[in-house]
């Protein structure tokens, strides 16, 4: 059986731009590692989950990894904080967190993400500070930063467990049913958290919204009189003086493990914690890769150089990178188009020349498009394309979303990707 190396490029996907001659980033990056591959192979279009649905990459990377989502899912807050080491019991409320800027009326958001500039040392200083001086009403907690502006919170009630059917304070963000989705607009305030329609009698979920509101007051308040926000304002840097949280789940999913599924042993080195914790939960065995420098040309090149020496000791790899995603959140489509380029050449440039095709089964998508002109994500179809291991070529002339629409695999759901590489990489 053929090796199988799958990989995921965070955010790919995206819609025509004027200032590119109406091309994406993908389509107007120089790009001739991937277009080689998709010459060599066979493309097609993906809806990461389903049509219609604008994932967040949690969902789309649980069905990316061949799940339902819509079976198994518990909400994004269980996966990262497991990832992170936080004890989850069911019962037990854990939310996805971010460190955001408000105005002195402590409702007004004035940027969700501290200006990007939130280091971790003062994430992790500005966090003990919270888990020290704070204290809930019938609940204890867990905060705990990850990268940058991000964290996890796990709030345990001392006399019930708690329901995370209970909204966002975060108002970028939705929940359609156990889903939690980008909204394309919305109003920049700090939302109150309340159960959900269905769970309003719910007495776990109604403590559960009433905790997570008493956290984020009170949290706002530490935060607002902490040194190191008041040292950021002296330089002229955004207070990470609110901390919003979505995603809400109260047990973590239980999948059923990958290596039963398929009979396959696979490694994976991802990037941020929610990809961290699917891999652990889905039997993955993570594959431990070294810090970011903040330099592409210099992370990269190790990345491909870790990818070819673990292919060795696994019938497959999953790599997920993050690069495209944020500057299209920004909607910084030049930003976005040159990390593309810089993947290209340094992760792609690297690892082609040294892999064996003959017996091994490459395949490149994405989790979702996220679109610069809207600065989120969208429910429009990502490209795919599987090459190597005597694929035949389908005349596909390049690796974009308008070339894709035109490969022989044609259109699939996500779940669909896992199963067709093993019945390649069988062949």
């Amino acid at each position: 059986m053929r090796k199988i190396l799958y990989i995921v490029l965070d955010g790919l996907g995206d819609l025509p731009l004027p200032e590119l001659d109406n091309k994406t980033p993908l389509e107007a990056a120089f790009s001739p590692h991937l277009d080689s591959l998709a010459q060599k192979g066979k493309t097609g279009l993906v809806y990461p989950v389903d049509r219609g649905i604008a994932p967040e990459s949690d969902i789309a990377v649980i069905s990316l990894l061949g799940y339902d989502a819509q079976r198994y899912y518990t909400g994004r807050g269980p996966l990262e904080a497991f990832a992170e080491g936080l004890a989850i019991n069911d019962g037990n409320l854990a939310l996805r967190v971010n460190f955001a800027t408000v105005e002195s009326d402590g409702r007004t958001i004035k940027d969700r993400r501290v200006g990007r500039n939130l280091t971790t040392e003062e994430a992790s200083a500005l966090a003990k500070e919270v888990n020290t001086k704070v204290t809930l009403s019938n609940a204890t907690f867990e905060f705990k930063n990850t990268i940058g502006h991000r964290g996890v919170l796990v709030i345990r009630g001392m006399r019930s467990k708690l329901s995370g059917w209970i909204s966002n304070t975060d108002p970028a963000y939705e929940r359609e049913g156990v889903f939690g989705v980008a909204k394309e607009s919305f109003s920049n305030l700090v939302e109150e958290a309340h159960p959900l329609a269905g769970y309003e009698n719910s007495r776990q979920a109604q403590e559960a919204a009433s905790l997570l509101n008493e956290f984020t007051q009170k949290s706002h308040k530490v935060l607002s009189d902490s040194l190191i926000n008041k040292k950021r304002i002296s330089e002229g840097k955004l207070a990470a003086n609110i901390i919003l949280s979505r995603d809400a789940g109260d047990q973590l999913p239980k999948f059923p493990q990958i290596k039963d599924l398929y009979n396959l042993r696979f490694g994976s080195f991802v990037q941020m914690p929610v990809e961290r914790g699917i891999a652990l939960l889905t039997g993955m065995e993570v594959i431990e890769v070294p810090a970011s420098t903040g330099h592409l040309d210099v992370d990269y090149p190790v990345w491909a150089k870790i990818a070819l020496s673990a292919i060795k000791e696994y019938d497959g790899i999953y790599v997920h990178i993050k690069g495209p995603d944020e500057p299209a959140h920004d909607g910084d489509f030049r930003k976005k188009k040159e990390i593309i380029e810089l993947i290209d050449k340094f992760f792609f440039g690297v690892l082609i020349p040294k892999i064996d095709f003959k017996n091994t089964l490459l395949c490149v998508t994405a989790d979702h498009s996220t679109a610069c002109s809207k600065k989120a994500h969208t429910s429009d179809p990502v490209p795919l394309l599987i090459s190597g291991a005597d694929i035949e070529a389908d005349g596909t002339l390049s690796f974009s979303e308008q070339a894709a629409q035109h490969g022989s695999l044609g259109e699939l759901k996500g779940r669909q990707i896992i199963p067709l590489l093993v019945k390649f990489a069988k062949e």
